[in-house]
């Protein structure tokens, strides 16, 4: 006799084979190759291969997946007795392995919509026991642990032997039934059961939770969270910071051993398969023709290129006039310079850092949310942080375990971390920054928990001067930043809220809508053309095209004016020791780098390094080039730049080689 549904099963079982046979032979016969057989062994299946194949046997797996999968786990292991019998596995000692699992990928197929590819917000009980796929963060990682999965009992009463795994949705340990789970025609009813002597078996087990893109959400949403389950070959996957995409079942978890407490249902997420998306490139998309816009732009300006550039300039923060300083370092922060490998394997960062200091009401704040939008991976916070992890990482007791809560430096790898209020963070963080800035990881060794994770990101800081600024002090001593620290930044700018007439007279009018003389004949033409990338979609995209096509190397010329600066920057170096080590000729060459990208080409020219030698003397208390430094709030967009560069670049290069 042939239990109900049993004859249906075995066809699904059947069906299953026949597609591992035809899509995945040979990665059954690479892991019947494989030496270990007590190795859990993954097959990625295309949800879209298998809808393809079999559109009924594709919806019984999608509507009924923790009923279906063991099925599909089952096929794998008839698919392996089936290779087993093949001529070239004839006559050799191939073990067939046991822990084979089917994974399944829902990319590209129908199951990427809304109902079935909800944001973690929008989880909803209709979801429930349906395969399902969730995108997020990783805001905390558990430790690994090892869990009972199967016990097999004996009932001292009719001697039944079965089979009983623990429930993940109460608690990780295996309790017998109630009484014998026999099918027998008469009923046993035996509540005495004894476990079978070397049956237990433990699988790998860990608890993560993700958290949705705040990108992804609106003003005065609150970012929602999910614990995810993952076993076996899945554990040890991802870590706090990356960005993941899951596909599992959804179920509720709740603690049953609370007397007189209202047991309350939290969603978790059993997974089946994880995809790493922080390794993947960016989604935006740049059609052909906004790149021959690019092109024809450049094209236009071929002959005065640095007015090109200030047409860009213009549109960071347009809602703040003037501040040309703030907006061309903003820009290059944004675009970075290339990262460096040597040939031992030590990597040189090519992400900048910025850092405001300034007077309250000189748009700080302005620039750190607009530069937030324009990174499509970005996260805002202040100095003390949204959470006990502050900026970097740290250990949280979550259900009587340890586990790692990623901060906003982790959360943003691969993108931006703008921080307001730079100077208030906490102590435990101005321990670990200075290595989360620099070599662009954090080592953790808390609770037991010993790891490294990644803040592969730049850093966009604020922060006001203590008390009122002395110019002819350090920014040591008008801050409360330390100089090992200030080092880091690639450029420092100071904003000076000081008494100028002419400049207030100009604010005042472009506040209050008043309409002065025009600046330029010739800015209307510029807006014109740029206008078919002006929006912030175009910016992003812009941004994202230059990092990607363009690789700048230096030429001999850039390389023997970036060495003269860095040496003379040397010789004159007093209260700013700190600033000029080595770390600053790190910073010179990023400059450059990011000041090529964004005029458009693959070679870091002498404009190109000249650039970067005005926006680090920007940073500068005092200059080893001129007399005094200017305040960078009332630097402005001058008529004629590219008459104006040249000034500069021979006043330069005078200083840099009458030296010599």
């Amino acid at each position: 006799m042939v239990p109900p549904g049993d004859c249906d099963d075995r066809d699904h079982i059947d069906a299953f084979a026949r597609f591992l046979i035809i899509h995945h032979s040979t990665q059954l016969r690479s892991i019947l190759l494989s030496p270990d057989p007590n190795l859990h062994y993954p097959i990625v299946v295309e949800f879209s291969e298998l809808l393809e194949f079999d559109p009924p046997l594709a919806h019984l797996l999608f509507s009924q997946p923790s009923y279906r999968l063991p099925h599909f786990d089952e096929a794998a292991s008839r698919c392996q007795d089936v290779i087993l019998q093949e001529p070239e596995f004839l006559g050799h000692k191939f073990s067939k392995k046991y822990h084979v699992h089917i994974r399944i990928s829902t990319a590209g197929s129908p199951l990427e919509s809304p109902e079935t590819f909800p944001s973690i917000g929008r989880v909803r009980v209709r979801h429930r026991g349906i395969l399902l796929t969730l995108k997020g963060t990783v805001i905390r990682s558990g430790a690994i642990k090892m869990i009972e999965w199967e016990q097999i009992y004996e009932c001292r009463k009719c001697k039944h032997r079965f089979k009983v795994h623990p429930e993940l949705e109460s608690g990780k340990s295996i309790k017998p039934p109630a009484s014998c789970p026999s099918r027998r025609s008469k009923s046993c009813e035996g509540t005495y059961f004894i476990p079978i002597e070397g049956s237990k078996v433990c699988q790998d087990f860990q608890e993560i939770k993700i958290q949705e893109s705040t990108q992804l959400l609106g003003v005065g949403c609150i970012p929602r969270s999910i614990s995810v389950i993952l076993m076996n070959d899945l554990v040890d996957m991802v870590k706090a910071g990356d960005d993941v995409m899951v596909t599992g079942i959804l179920s509720a978890k709740w603690s049953s051993d609370l007397k007189d407490v209202r047991c309350d249902l939290d969603p978790i997420l059993f997974a089946n398969f994880v995809r790493r998306t922080s390794d993947l490139k960016s989604e935006i998309d740049i059609p052909d023709e906004v790149i021959k816009n690019f092109e024809q732009f450049w094209s236009h300006y071929r002959a005065t290129p640095l007015r090109g550039r200030n047409a860009i300039l213009q549109g960071i923060c347009p809602q703040v006039f003037g501040l040309f300083t703030v907006k061309l370092a903003v820009t290059l922060t944004l675009i970075g310079g290339v990262q460096h490998v040597d040939a031992s394997g030590m990597k040189v960062r090519g992400e900048c850092h910025l850092l405001l200091v300034g007077d309250p009401g000189t748009g700080k704040s302005q620039f750190l949310k607009f530069a937030a939008k324009l990174s499509n991976r970005s996260v805002i916070t202040t100095g003390l942080g949204s959470t006990s992890a502050g900026l970097t990482v740290t250990a949280v007791k979550d259900g009587g375990e340890w586990m790692l809560e990623a901060g906003a430096l982790v959360l943003a790898d691969g993108g931006l971390c703008c921080i307001d209020e730079f100077d208030s963070m906490r102590e435990h963080d101005r321990a670990t920054i200075h290595e989360a800035m620099e070599q662009q990881t954090i080592s953790v060794a808390k609770a037991g928990l010993v790891t490294t994770l990644n803040t592969r990101t730049t850093v966009f800081g604020a922060t006001n001067p203590k008390g009122q600024y002395d110019p002819n002090q350090s920014l040591s001593v008008n801050t409360t930043l330390s100089g090992p620290l200030l080092s880091r930044f690639d450029i420092v700018l100071v904003l000076l809220d000081t008494k100028n007439p002419e400049w207030d007279a100009i604010v005042s009018s472009h506040i209050l809508g008043i309409k002065g003389e025009p600046r330029s004949g010739s800015d209307e033409p510029e807006t014109n053309i740029w206008s078919l990338i002006m929006l912030q979609r175009g910016y992003c995209r812009y941004i994202y095209y230059v990092k990607e096509h363009f690789k700048p190397v230096l030429t001999k010329e850039s390389e023997r004016i970036i060495s003269s600066y860095y040496q003379l920057q040397r010789r004159s170096a007093t209260h700013n020791a700190a600033r000029t080590t080595v770390r600053m000729l790190e910073s010179l060459i990023r400059l450059a780098q990011a000041h090529a990208r964004l005029m458009f080409r693959n070679e870091v020219t002498r404009l190109d390094a000249i650039a970067a030698i005005l926006c680090v003397e920007s940073s500068m208390t005092t200059s080893a080039i001129v007399d005094s430094v200017g305040n960078a709030l009332h630097s402005n967009f001058t008529d004629n730049p590219d008459e104006e560069y040249a000034k500069q670049e021979a006043l330069i290069l005078e200083k840099l080689f009458a030296v010599e």
